[in-house]
């Protein structure tokens, strides 16, 4: 799209910096929230004795009911899920608007590197729980990827991209039918080569699927299917080839149950939520700050304990959460005493030299007191 900062889509949002092909962060000036657009462009439909104009209108007045029904239908104020504010259509873009609060995607956390086993546990932890809310509310998510998940300020996980992926979902549909090969077609072009989009079934089962290869990716920095096309990736995914899970560390026994092929072998949100809980209860301290930069200063970059990946930022994340906890924050926290620091070798030199010098001028003043 065109534009940039300052410029009104549907007399509501304006645009707060220059805008990404179909995606746009804006302020809703009714509320005053920061929102994410996310846009689709409608091809519009040709029906026989139909004005064109009229088959779009149909269209995406079609669409934006869709989006709209499932909207209404997700959980309110749910702690781990954006919220979807709603949809309209301006020009050949059909857009969908979701709350955005400051913090970075997944995507572009992975872009610096994977995250540790136990980060990427408290991740996948929250969106467990927000995949739960939602098939409570008899809705499937569908869109569970690296680009639709938040990572806030707190460190915490939110769910976003629900309406996008209706959105997606509705207009393959309309273009390709409720199935067969137009469809998957439509689908390939609009979803694109992403492994979280082609679980081999739908519902709360495919989405559980897709929570345990985002999982993987999160502590690999990479998919565990091939993503070079469609073709190749479903092929995959059907032939269930991919990267052996044990290279998630922890997480290996509950990423291999979620990419069952069976469906009903795979754990629900709700079971895959009390297993994280269960394995971070267990898990090892967060690593203080302090200690971290002694290390970081005195042992090199890549001394013990250096988280990999984010570094400071996971580790700060992590302590920040033991904190609200009500925990020390580590093993140097509160009710333990910090160990002094090793004395730089370059000072024991003049130390020694120091010493020397001092026994020195006490035997002489000693040999003169007794002389005299």
């Amino acid at each position: 799209m065109r534009g940039g900062p300052g410029q009104l889509l549907a007399g509501r949002y304006r645009l707060t910096d220059r805008p990404e092909p179909l995606r746009a962060h804006a302020v809703d000036e009714r509320t005053g929230e920061s929102v994410l657009l996310s846009a689709l462009e409608l091809p519009g439909l040709l029906t026989t004795g139909q004005d064109p104009e009229e088959a779009a209108a149909a269209q995406a007045d079609r669409l934006v009911r869709r989006v709209a029904a499932v909207g209404s239908a997700a959980p309110a104020a749910h702690p781990r899920l954006l919220r979807g504010v709603g949809a309209f259509v301006e020009g050949e873009l059909l857009w969908t608007v979701e709350e955005r609060p400051a913090g970075r995607t997944v995507a572009e956390l992975l872009a610096e590197g994977p995250l540790p086993p136990y980060r990427a546990a408290e991740l996948a932890a929250d969106l467990a729980g927000a995949l739960r809310a939602l098939h409570a509310a008899g809705l499937t998510h569908g869109n569970l990827t690296a680009d639709s998940v938040l990572v806030c300020e707190d460190g915490a996980a939110m769910l976003g991209g629900l309406l996008a992926g209706v959105a997606q979902e509705a207009l393959a549909e309309d273009l390709g039918g409720p199935a067969g090969r137009r469809r998957y077609e439509v689908r390939a072009t609009l979803v694109g080569p992403v492994a979280e989009r082609w679980p081999l079934d739908g519902g709360p089962a495919g989405d559980c699927w897709a929570l345990g290869a985002l999982a993987q990716r999160l502590v690999t920095g990479r998919s565990p299917y091939p993503e070079r096309d469609v073709p190749e990736l479903v092929t995959a995914v059907r032939d269930g080839r991919r990267e052996p899970a044990v290279v998630s560390g922890p997480l290996a026994p509950l990423v291999e149950r979620l990419l069952q092929p069976d469906p009903v072998r795979r754990p629900t949100a709700e079971a895959v939520r009390g297993e994280l809980t269960e394995l971070l209860a267990g898990a090892p301290e967060p690593v203080d700050e302090e200690r971290l930069e002694y290390v970081r200063n005195t042992e090199g970059p890549e001394a013990p304990g250096r988280p990999r990946g984010r570094g400071r930022e996971a580790v700060r994340s992590r302590v920040g959460r033991s904190a609200r906890k009500g925990g020390n924050g580590g093993d140097f926290g509160a009710g333990k005493a910090a160990k002094p620091p090793r004395m730089p070798p370059a000072l024991l030199g003049p130390l020694l030299v120091g010493g020397v010098f001092v026994l020195l001028v006490s035997g002489i003043a000693a040999v003169v007191l007794f002389a005299g």
